[in-house]
């Protein structure tokens, strides 16, 4: 039979324990009598009754059928030997394997038992085992009340604070470690509402766990209590709370927190340091990150070669390639050699600047001193000659790459093709395509880019050929390739092809997006479709997508290109009343339409609602509406409107100051042109061709064909381009005055300049010929064209016949009306005028002669 009382081990605590029962004076003196009279051993028990315990007769049996001994019992025994922490550990223990004692984070025998362990070096160790214990085996209540309960026991049994403190700072500990994150969240609150602070190192257990769990938002809310409450945190913490940030990419945060610290006094390390210099230097804030590296050498620190790395970086990121170089510099003083990533870093700083050269010298320089140039390094070098239009270096050091037994990536091949394609070397794009695809380092990005500029060099048959092998190479395409292929379409005019692969793209899956529904509009547009470019739109706009600024002014610009300038004002309000906000460049596309189409008036109403939307009118704006007014003469209201935008700060650029010094021109106001063009150069801006050609025009209008010579001469001087209707019209003038010998110089000058004749300086010296009785040359002149196979108009021919007919030569005449009518063209009222009136002359002589 199983004894019914304590072990002889622990006999001598349960004797120790008498003075404690008659202490508290409670009815349970039961507990005592077992005490009292414990044998030493089991053979030891008594068979009869101690007479000075009335009560041990209702005791006798088993421990564990004794109704009244319970945990209250096992707590005051604990409790009596607080100074003996390893019999209270033996008590408690029997007492649990008994039964007595359950449910042990519940019970004050454990708890009391915690902080008797607790106050004693020797079994904290011990203490620390229990709780790690029942936290891991999830025994405890929950952790707010665990801490609830641990605090009342330390003030019901009067304890000593500490002992509460360092239990319940490990508590918290161990909710960490046993992945309880939540639950260590609520005790780190609960201990600070009970008035237990949480120790340094514990609250760095804490925050650390929390951010290595990517729970960084509660990391960041644990940590806001903590100052917000005054509690003391560390260099450590600061550090964990920084790599949190920095982990979600949210580098002003990380930053914050190193500069709040500073602020506040905390006294920051050389690890700390280092740390929010990364930090900043990952926004990057090159500055900033130079200064806390002074303040570090100010302090006595050397900082690491991952600090100096880390600075160089974000000065070469902010385009300081100076301070990075003397970084460097300072960084191979202080004994640390020179690294691949700064060197990297450089490289991409020079080429950053356009100083390829300097990018390409350091690159050797590196590789003679033993660096081994990796990956990334070659990526910087080939995108920078890339950038720098040298492919064809960025190609060699491709090739150096592969042969050195660094594959290339994607990155690299795509870059050298766009570079090859830019460079108009596009064998070379294509070869290196096909070596991307070989090696299988292509991806649907070098698909596309390959088929975009196939498609922008109008060679959308090739590029479907690479759309098609594409799918064959098991490369899905994306809504960009098919985007790129229906641009390709448009571009070169075949909108059904264009429209059944946007419906095919639908078929297989693919969701056009608001791109594929602008080119499509815009497309149809451009070729004069103004309903079906509608249409799209409307599909757009029913399937929910919101149009963007560049659609909505494609379609705008579409309407007002096929005069429908009226419908896109309408269809413009529609949309205002809806909620969208147009842009200027909106309405700026709708005065243009109203100034084409000479309805200078609806061009002033559309202003107006501009102004009352709320959009500032810009330099476009106002040249639409100067243009306007000049188109009608009223060059009052045009020079209102320059003086309009000079007062809301607005600058004239060179385009504004040629449609003012035209307007002047076509009314033959060259006097006020002048002084326009003169203004010109005073607020710096230089004529362009276009503004040269008016005042030329200007002046051959007022047959002053000196000034115009003598203006393009300065126009030469000046290294201004001359063009085709500059030489026109100084040729027409010249002729008109007839000077016929100048005109030929200065056609000779301009074919020499591989100017090419059209139909209208054709026409220009056909009639300039005619009426100066050059028939015979002016005849040269039509052949030529035909030479060319330029058919000539009506006008050429009418200068022709009336030439003839002048000259008295009928036949000619009548001869090169029936060629107009052979070469299709339509004879106008001039033509019939000038052969009537010719006709009747040519009678009225012959019958003069014959009498």
């Amino acid at each position: 039979m199983r004894p019914r009382f304590p072990p002889p081990s622990i006999s001598p605590f349960l004797a120790r324990s008498r003075s404690l029962s008659r202490s508290i004076k409670q009815p349970h003196s039961s507990f005592c009598s077992i005490s009292d009279n414990n044998p030493t051993s089991p053979q030891q028990v008594p068979n009869k009754p101690n007479s000075k315990n009335p009560t041990f007769l209702k005791t006798e049996k088993p421990i564990t059928q004794d109704p009244i001994l319970t945990q209250t019992h096992v707590t005051e025994a604990i409790l009596s030997h607080r100074n003996n922490p390893k019999s209270a550990l033996v008590y408690f223990k029997w007492a649990k394997r008994k039964g007595i004692v359950s449910h042990i984070t519940t019970c004050d025998p454990f708890l009391v038992l915690v902080h008797i362990l607790m106050c004693s070096e020797q079994h904290y160790g011990t203490a620390k085992k229990l709780i790690s214990k029942c936290v891991s085996e999830c025994y405890d209540p929950g952790p707010g009340e665990f801490v609830s309960q641990f605090v009342g026991t330390g003030k019901k049994f009067q304890f000593d604070h500490s002992s509460s403190s360092r239990a319940l700072n490990y508590l918290l500990c161990s909710f960490v470690r046993s992945s309880r994150f939540e639950d260590a969240i609520i005790c780190f609150r609960k201990m600070v509402e009970n008035n237990v602070v949480p120790c340094v190192p514990y609250v760095h257990v804490l925050l650390n766990a929390l951010v290595r769990n990517n729970m960084i938002a509660e990391a960041r809310d644990v940590f806001d209590e903590i100052v917000g409450m005054r509690i003391s945190y560390d260099c450590a913490t600061i550090r964990v709370m920084i790599r949190g940030c920095l982990k979600e990419g949210k580098f002003e945060d990380a930053a914050k927190y190193f500069w709040d610290a500073k602020e506040n006094g905390i006294e920051l390390d050389a690890i700390t340091y280092s740390t929010g210099i990364y930090a900043v230097c990952m926004k990057p804030d090159a500055v900033s990150a130079c200064a806390l590296l002074n303040e570090m050498k100010e302090k006595g620190w050397v900082p690491s070669e991952g600090t100096y790395t880390n600075v160089i970086g974000a000065c070469v990121k902010q385009r300081c390639v100076l301070d990075a170089l003397r970084l460097k510099d300072e960084m191979v003083g202080n004994g640390i050699q020179m690294n691949i990533v700064v060197a990297t870093s450089l490289m991409k700083g020079y080429c950053v600047k356009g100083d390829l050269d300097s990018a390409l010298n350091l690159f050797e320089k590196i590789v003679e001193d033993g660096l081994c140039p990796n990956k990334i390094t070659y990526s910087v070098l080939i995108q920078g000659c890339v950038s720098n239009r040298d492919v064809k270096k960025g190609f060699e050091l491709y090739t150096r790459m592969k042969n050195e037994g660094i594959k290339p990536n994607v990155y690299n091949v795509n870059s050298l093709i766009i570079g090859f394609f830019e460079a108009g070397l596009v064998d070379e794009a294509k070869k290196l395509f096909e070596e991307a695809v070989e090696i299988g380092v292509a991806n649907v990005f070098t698909y596309n880019n390959l088929i975009s500029w196939l498609c922008k060099a109008d060679n959308v048959d090739e590029a479907c050929d690479v759309f098609d092998r594409m799918e064959k190479d098991g490369i899905c395409p994306t809504v960009v390739s098919y985007n790129n292929i229906i641009l390709g379409h448009c571009k070169s005019g075949n909108m059904d092809a264009a429209f059944g692969l946007f419906n095919t793209m639908q078929e297989r899956g693919f969701k056009a997006n608001v791109i594929t529904y602008s080119i499509l509009i815009d497309g149809y547009f451009k070729r004069g479709k103004s309903e079906e470019a509608l249409a799209i739109f409307d599909q757009m706009v029913d399937l929910g997508f919101l149009p963007s600024d560049y659609t909505f002014n494609i379609v705008i610009n579409g309407l007002c290109k096929v005069d429908q300038t009226s419908e896109a004002r309408l269809m413009l309000k529609k949309v205002v009343e809806r909620g969208f906000n147009p842009s200027c460049m909106t309405y700026n596309s709708i005065i243009d339409g109203f100034v084409k189409g000479g309805n200078i008036n609806s061009a002033l109403a559309v202003y107006t609602d501009m102004h009352e939307t709320g959009v500032s009118p810009n330099v476009v704006t106002y040249t639409s509406l100067i243009h306007g007014f000049c188109k009608c003469g009223n060059m009052d209201l045009a020079l209102k409107l320059r003086n309009e935008m000079k007062s809301k700060g607005l600058e004239l650029d060179v385009i504004l100051y040629g449609v003012l010094i035209n307007g002047f021109c076509k009314i033959r106001d060259l006097r006020r042109a002048r002084e326009i063009f003169s203004e010109l150069y005073e607020v710096g801006l230089y004529p362009n061709t276009a503004i040269y050609n008016s005042m030329i025009s200007g002046f051959r209008d007022l047959d002053n064909i000196e000034e115009a010579v003598d203006l393009h001469k300065k126009m030469v001087n000046d290294g201004i381009l001359c063009d085709l209707p500059t030489y026109t019209t100084l040729i027409d003038g010249l002729l008109k005055a007839g000077k016929i010998v100048s005109a030929s110089d200065l056609y000779t000058e301009m074919l020499a300049k591989n100017i090419v004749p059209d139909v209208i300086m054709y026409t220009v010296l056909v009639n300039g010929l005619c009426n100066k009785g050059q028939l015979e040359n002016a005849r040269k002149i039509l052949e030529e064209m035909d030479k060319k196979s330029m058919v000539p108009n009506v006008v050429i021919y009418n200068s022709l016949i009336g030439g003839y007919f002048r000259e008295g030569k009928l036949q000619e005449a009548f001869k090169l009306h029936d060629e107009m009518l052979d070469r299709g063209l339509v004879p106008d009222d001039k033509t019939y005028d000038i052969l009537v009136m010719g006709k009747v002359k040519g009678v009225d002589s012959m019958m003069e002669a014959s009498v």
